[in-house]
């Protein structure tokens, strides 16, 4: 697989191949693993280099001192010359995006929330909902496609009005909202004429001033590249460029609606980074678990029909409250429908069942208790993070056989119970 979710490259592979100025780098482990053997390759690769530019040097005296008569050994040496200086000319690829923009001062009114409420016909995106953003907050927003999350981004902004309620933006709140949509430009926009457009420079802290090339040089876009036109940049880059034209007009609030699509890797680790420090609120929409486990303090759960809830905890502690609230839900379930085994059980017309049939419910019974410890040990596997491919193929195998004998088992327990 290709692919930029790193949640993924975490939870599943134990391979990564990096293909990097031309040559392909396999590591063995998953994304923790590549990051940490690609830094030690990246620092031994300086390390050599470093070395051989020495080398270089001292035999660059020889050449010059070298007298005019030319020995075998002199020839051979001189070769060998050759091979190092071009050695040493190689070029390590240590760029990297530059982010250290300022944001602008945020006073103590920032966003609030008073009872809104927002439908389209029967289709209820909010409804009453309250909240008042802080200093500093930094919040995810989670639920299913076409539940209304980019609707609620736009009341927040102040671009939808709600039908009741109102939304009250400080007057020094200004935000930088990064949509789905990307950049809208008429493809005969060269880069360096959207940035210009904007601003000719931006301010630094301390002081500093940096000018518009410049700037773009800092989001990996060098002064050959700055002149080409929008229509020619890949995906990434133009979704790297539309994220500079965000920040460069230094939001103090910002939103984020799906960022990670189409950026690679490398810019996004340096995007968490500076959104770690970034001293405003963060309102976060995406699919990118990684992303959002990194940066939010909490949650804001849309459940539909209107209802959004506040919950205090990253998406992972979300995922394990309603995994552990399914497992309560099954066994309330199993509860009502399984008597105890110690209640007679009774035919339809309330005469007892006949011995073999309380002896199949008590072997079944039995037989489905292994089964569901046999699911749980083969279930905890897998977090392993040891297991080979061959390994997950024979659990997995193993895991979809019992869960096949466990409904057959259930199946028919339920209609034995049913005579009951």
């Amino acid at each position: 697989m290709v692919t930029h979710d790193r949640y993924f490259l975490e939870r599943v592979c134990n391979i990564i191949l990096e293909l990097d100025r031309g040559q392909l780098y396999k590591y063995t482990g998953n994304y923790s693993d590549f990051l940490e053997k690609r830094a030690l390759r990246m620092e031994n690769e300086a390390i050599t280099l470093e070395k051989t530019q020495k080398l270089m040097k001292s035999e660059l005296e020889w050449v010059r001192k070298m007298p005019s008569a030319r020995t075998t050994k002199a020839k051979s040496r001189l070769d060998a010359f050759d091979d190092i200086k071009e050695k040493a000319s190689k070029k390590l690829d240590t760029q990297e995006i530059q982010i250290d923009l300022k944001g602008a001062r945020l006073g103590s009114k920032i966003v609030e929330l008073h009872d809104i409420s927002k439908q389209f016909g029967e289709n209820k995106i909010v409804e009453g909902f309250i909240y008042k953003f802080k200093k500093n907050e930094r919040v995810g927003i989670v639920g299913p496609n076409g539940v209304g999350k980019s609707t609620f981004l736009s009341l927040v902004t102040g671009e939808l009005r709600p039908d009741l309620g109102k939304v009250v933006i400080g007057e020094t709140v200004k935000f930088g909202y990064y949509t789905q949509s990307g950049i809208q430009l008429k493809d005969d926009k060269r880069v360096i004429d959207v940035i210009t457009d904007i601003a000719e420079y931006v301010p630094l802290d301390k002081g500093q001033k940096l000018t518009a090339p410049q700037l773009l040089e800092r989001f990996m876009f060098d002064r050959k590249q700055q002149q080409v036109y929008v229509s020619q940049l890949s995906g990434g880059e133009r979704r790297r460029l539309y994220l500079l034209t965000i920040l460069m007009q230094n939001p103090n609030f910002l939103i984020l609606d799906e960022p990670t699509n189409d950026l690679d890797i490398i810019t996004l680790n340096v995007l968490e980074e500076f959104l770690l420090e970034f001293p405003g609120v963060i309102l976060i929409v995406t699919h990118d678990r990684y992303f959002m486990n990194k940066l939010v303090d909490h949650l804001f759960i849309f459940e539909g029909k209107g209802k959004i809830r506040d919950f205090n905890g990253d998406y992972d502690d979300y995922r394990e409250m309603m995994l552990q609230k399914q497992r309560e839900e099954r066994s309330q379930e199993k509860q009502v429908v399984i008597p105890e085994k110690n209640q007679p059980v009774k035919s339809r017309d309330g005469s007892n069942l006949t011995q073999d049939q309380r002896k199949e419910i008590k072997r079944l019974e039995k037989k489905i208790e292994q089964l569901e410890e046999q699911k749980a040990t083969i279930t905890e596997q897998f977090n392993r993070t040891d297991l080979s491919s061959e390994k997950i193929q024979q659990l997995s195998t193993e895991l979809s056989n019992i869960k096949n004998e466990l409904e057959e088992k259930e199946l028919q327990w339920m209609e034995l119970a049913e005579l009951a």
